[in-house]
């Protein structure tokens, strides 16, 4: 009886052993390997140097004086001590940055990101020859963030360039930059997302990987696993300054696209719709007629724009442009910045809850954004309907804004307006795509509006257009 209990536990062990180099080798095999991906594409990943002049005041803030104290006085002694034997006035000196780059041409060619070079004087390229060369800004671009730098050499290493639209969420990914200035470091991670916006960031449709990017990673390349580069390592999300497990890239495509522009013009054209958009919530979509929220809501269309000169109107939300769904309003500024200038395009639009398609003929983008100011103090009749204190606006509200139209809000009672997010200052112009202009006309549209259900509010804020869904009080 004892052997077959001794017997029996050591199958068992050998079973479990088994099973255990088993696992183990499933997992090794599994995993990635990065070796060959990093020594074949290493060479061409280069170190990135700048040098910039910095001011620093020195001496007492500003609107103040140094009074006249006499030379044998010791408060005198001490204060030349503080400020030095110059006295108040302004001290220069060069900072030092580092960030990343990569060889896109066998001549000199070198991408990077726009702010590693911005207002440099000076910018030297390390090779991974330890060849230390100055270079030249050919061209940058800071609404990609992408530069285009020179410098003089030949027959270099260059990356192979892939595809960030055959990217899927879940695939590994690579970068090789110098991170606080340790050259040719490399980490790997998964794509975390595709088609991210950031605050301030129209143009580019950002790749969110989780892998480690610190400053100094700046303007390097992401390969996958085939070793192609389908992005360039630009932002990190971080509370602290360091890499936190939210990184983000900008497209290939989007960056290529802006190199080219750049090599050949030095600048880079965009097109422009011109409207301001904002997202489509679910309760704004139930207003519309909507099932479900998705597309870009027109909140504001700009004088003497594409948009102006079709059939575009505020209301209409844009489902899709020139064939390529919007899913959110973040989807649509990369979509129409990559389109050329003088191209017409179709918009499939939902407008007051029917179908239609436009053509619009893209304009040029303008050099900078249109400032916007929606809220003027003033005085007028006023009246109160929703919990609301209104007034029209007067004559030189009207100038001042340029608006042609609305009543500006003076205060807000706790309420379904106050939950949708009205405020003091908003200038209200239009509910349910029926323009506002008295308080009077105001009244008759929200009688007429069906009880505990939701309306769309076109407002205007000092930031610019946009609309609120309110729950109509049952």
């Amino acid at each position: 009886m004892l052997t077959l209990y001794k017997n029996a536990a050591l199958l068992l062990f050998l079973l479990l052993a088994g099973f255990l180099v088993g696992s183990t080798a499933t997992a090794e095999q599994g995993l990635p390997e990065f070796t060959g991906l990093v020594e074949e594409n290493s060479d061409a990943v280069v170190n990135i140097s700048t040098t910039k002049q910095q001011t620093v005041r020195r001496g007492l803030p500003p609107n103040m004086e140094m009074p006249d104290i006499p030379e044998d006085s010791p408060l005198g002694d001490f204060l030349r001590r503080f400020f030095g034997e110059q006295g108040p006035g302004e001290e220069y000196f060069n900072s030092r940055s580092l960030g990343s780059g990569f060889v896109v041409s066998a001549d000199g060619y070198v991408v990077t990101n726009h702010h590693v070079v911005k207002d440099a004087e000076e910018i030297i390229v390390k090779l991974s020859d330890r060849r230390e060369l100055e270079a030249k800004v050919i061209g940058s671009d800071p609404r990609s963030d992408i530069a285009l730098l020179k410098i003089e050499a030949s027959n270099l290493p260059v990356v192979k360039l892939g595809s960030s639209s055959n990217l899927k969420v879940g695939q590994w990914v690579l970068a090789i930059g110098s991170p606080f200035g340790f050259d040719h470091s490399v980490t790997a991670g998964i794509v975390s997302a595709k088609g991210r916006s950031l605050p301030n960031e129209n143009y580019v449709p950002f790749i969110q990987t989780d892998v480690a990017i610190n400053p100094g990673n700046s303007g390097g390349p992401l390969f996958n696993m085939d070793g192609k580069v389908v992005g360039i390592n630009s932002q990190i999300y971080s509370r602290t300054g360091g890499f936190m497990g939210l990184s983000f890239a900008i497209p290939i495509e989007v960056a290529m696209d802006v190199v080219e522009q750049l090599k050949t013009h030095g600048y880079v054209s965009r097109g422009w719709l011109g409207v301001y958009i904002q997202e489509v919530t679910r309760e704004l979509a139930e207003s519309f007629g909507m099932d479900k929220p998705m597309g870009a809501l027109v909140a504001k269309i700009m004088d003497e724009s594409p948009a102006k000169d079709a059939d575009v109107k505020v209301g209409d939300v844009i489902l899709s442009f020139n064939g390529q769904e919007v899913a959110n309003s973040a989807a649509l500024p990369p979509m129409v910045g990559r389109v050329r200038v003088g191209e017409q395009v179709k918009l499939k639009i939902m407008r007051d809850g029917k179908l239609k398609t436009v053509k619009v003929k893209i304009g040029q983008l303008p050099e900078s954004d249109e400032a916007i100011v929606g809220d003027v103090p003033g005085k007028s009749t006023e009246d109160e309907v929703l919990g609301m204190q209104l007034r029209p606006l007067n004559k030189e509200e009207k100038e001042q804004t340029e608006l042609m139209y609305g009543l500006l809000i003076l205060s807000v009672k706790d309420g379904s307006a106050k939950a949708a997010g009205l405020r003091k200052g908003d200038v209200l112009q239009m509910v349910n795509g029926d323009k506002v202009e008295t308080v009077e006309s105001l009244k008759n549209i929200v009688e007429k509006l069906p009880k505990g259900k939701f309306a769309s509010l076109l407002v205007q804020r000092r930031q610019g257009p946009q609309f609120l869904a309110m729950k109509i009080p049952e």
